[in-house]
């Protein structure tokens, strides 16, 4: 008899543990009848009675919507977290070069001025046919 209710205690604080983390995880549309802290206090001070009532009446059923044709309604989608969004990603990229391609023109300029320095210094006229075309 001991066991049993050992097992009946283990599966009281699995099933609070579960309903805790399910209340606190839901988003804020979802909780119904009660605000998020009541609930938890409940599932804290009730485990058996409030864990049960959260997954009865304190959250949305996890099943899809039926429509007025008796049909499945989609949720909205959650938005993309930024690395699985192909659009920031693309623009990460596009970035990234452009960034890129601005620091080659400032090394090319530096490279420029410095060979014309160089050249002034030497006594030689600056030749615009020795440099390379961009």
């Amino acid at each position: 008899m001991a066991r049993l209710y050992v097992l009946l205690f283990l599966v009281q604080i699995v099933l609070a543990v579960c309903a805790l983390i399910s209340c606190l995880s839901a988003e804020e549309g979802k909780i119904r009848a009660l605000p998020r802290i009541a609930w938890v206090l409940i599932i804290l001070f009730f485990p058996l009675v409030g864990s049960i009532a959260w997954f009865v009446a304190g959250r949305e059923p996890g099943a899809r919507a039926t429509g007025p044709a008796g049909g499945t309604v989609e949720r909205p989608r959650r938005p993309l977290a930024p690395d699985d969004d192909p659009e920031f990603l693309r623009s990460v990229q596009e970035r990234a070069q452009q960034q890129d391609q601005e620091l080659f023109r400032r090394w090319e300029e530096d490279l420029r001025r410095r060979e014309d320095d160089l050249r002034r210094r030497d006594g030689d006229p600056p030749r615009e046919g020795d440099r390379p075309e961009v």
